[in-house]
């Protein structure tokens, strides 16, 4: 541990924080400086490094302890900020702030100089922690974003395979709508067995893939050699494997999120959102939405709404924040199943923004209304209620009556629009 010393002088800005600490973490040391109250009124700082190591953050976070620190203040640097706060957090408040938001004076860049940076934005209350969830939810996100790199996985082993079989002249894809199904891997298997006549293979199809027997005669007839035979079988060794992996994640996830059952049973009543997903968006928000203060926030910090940029009275580009990219793609998934759902809000709203704004922007929208109603409904714990298909109808009949006036005068006739008794 190296002592740099400590420093005084007199405060322009008003002291929030009395006894704080700020944190630059690399991968090998942890720069500490703390900010005391001193003589006269005057600041005492001091500045120590240490190493990563448990034994030295345990030696961290007794120093911070002896100095009668109450806040700690740390960037967010990739990983390795989690062993530093995870031994902290049990002893005093930890904050994990932004990088965005700790820009310093650009020419003067130390280690030291970060540190002493970071504790005087704590002291002096000019920056907000970000998100990190309870410990539960912690090891909750853990498993989720594991099970879906696995899942990807799993995917992009799939494509492997098809590729394998297109180059060996093996068109099974185009005929059957699952290869990996019980008739594609009896061929696969028979395949890998040595077996290549198209007739044998072909009357190994199930249900109703026995209708296409002919079609799969002629898909199945190829040049399907010895390193063919080799990869495929990897491929599907691994297919396996990653199919365990995922139902062994699935299992320790149910007992994960038992305490949480209510909650995913909330989420799951959101069009688009099934129980997958509703695990999925618990773990990487949770369910105390108090810490977001409400929706628009929540949004924010999810970046799924548009940036906000003005200067000078002009607005400049709107584009979003980034933010989770493993909620991001949840409820991407979620927005493109709503967006398929018949006679649902919804629907309503992807299909009326896609046909004027595109299909990336119309599924963007329906990801922001997803998350607004799991925001409220966490937040109430009251299931979703679906505003109907006709919502944007019903919400503004007499400019929906308008906009079919116009369209009906386009085409040559005179409109005169009166409301009936039953309207009034």
């Amino acid at each position: 541990m190296i002592d740099v010393g400590s420093g005084a002088g007199k405060e322009a800005m008003d002291i929030v924080v009395e006894r704080c600490a700020g944190l630059d973490v690399h991968k090998d040391t942890v720069v500490a400086c703390v900010r005391t109250p001193g003589k006269g009124g005057r600041r005492e700082q001091t500045t120590r490094t240490f190493k990563t190591m448990t034994v030295d953050l345990l030696a961290l976070r007794d120093w911070l302890v002896a100095m009668g620190v109450t806040l700690v203040g740390m960037e967010s640097t990739g990983v390795y900020w989690k062993p530093v706060f995870y031994v902290l957090e049990d002893a005093m408040e930890c904050w994990l702030l932004n990088a965005r938001h700790l820009r310093n004076v650009p020419g003067r860049k130390t280690d030291v100089q970060d540190a002493e940076w970071i504790c005087q934005l704590v002291e002096h209350g000019l920056v907000r922690p970000s998100f990190v969830p309870p410990k539960p939810i912690r090891e909750l996100r853990d498993l989720t974003r594991y099970r879906k790199a696995q899942i990807d996985e799993r995917g992009r082993e799939a494509q492997r395979l098809d590729k394998v079989l297109q180059d060996a002249g093996i068109k099974l894809s185009s005929v059957a709508t699952d290869i990996l199904g019980k008739s594609g891997r009896d061929m696969l298997a028979a395949m890998i067995a040595g077996t290549c006549d198209p007739q044998v293979l072909a009357e190994l199809a199930r249900g109703k893939l026995r209708k296409k027997i002919p079609l799969l005669r002629r898909a199945l007839q190829g040049r399907f050699v010895s390193h063919h035979r080799l990869i495929v079988e990897k491929i599907l060794a691994k297919l396996d494997f990653l199919d365990e992996t995922v139902e062994e994640l699935s299992a320790e996830i149910d007992r994960l999120i038992a305490p949480f059952a209510a909650e995913v049973d909330l989420l799951d009543t959101i069009t688009g959102v099934d129980r997958r997903a509703a695990e999925c968006i618990i773990a990487e928000i949770g369910i105390e939405m108090a810490r977001f203060g409400d929706s628009a926030r929540l949004a924010s910090w999810a970046g799924r709404c548009p940036g906000h940029h003005e200067s000078a009275g002009k607005h400049k580009s709107g584009k979003s924040r980034p933010g989770s990219k493993w909620l991001a793609a949840t409820l991407a998934q979620c927005a493109e199943a709503a967006g398929r759902s018949k006679n649902t809000y919804l629907g309503a709203q992807f299909q009326r923004l896609r046909g004027r704004r595109g299909h990336p922007k119309a599924r963007k929208a329906v990801e922001h209304s997803i998350l607004v109603a799991a925001y409220h409904v966490l937040d109430r714990h009251v299931p979703y209620q679906d505003l109907g298909a006709d919502w944007f109808v019903r919400r503004r009949p007499e400019a929906h009556a308008r906009r079919l006036a116009h369209q009906i005068e386009a085409l040559g006739f005179r409109v005169t629009i009166e409301p009936t008794d039953q309207a009034a």
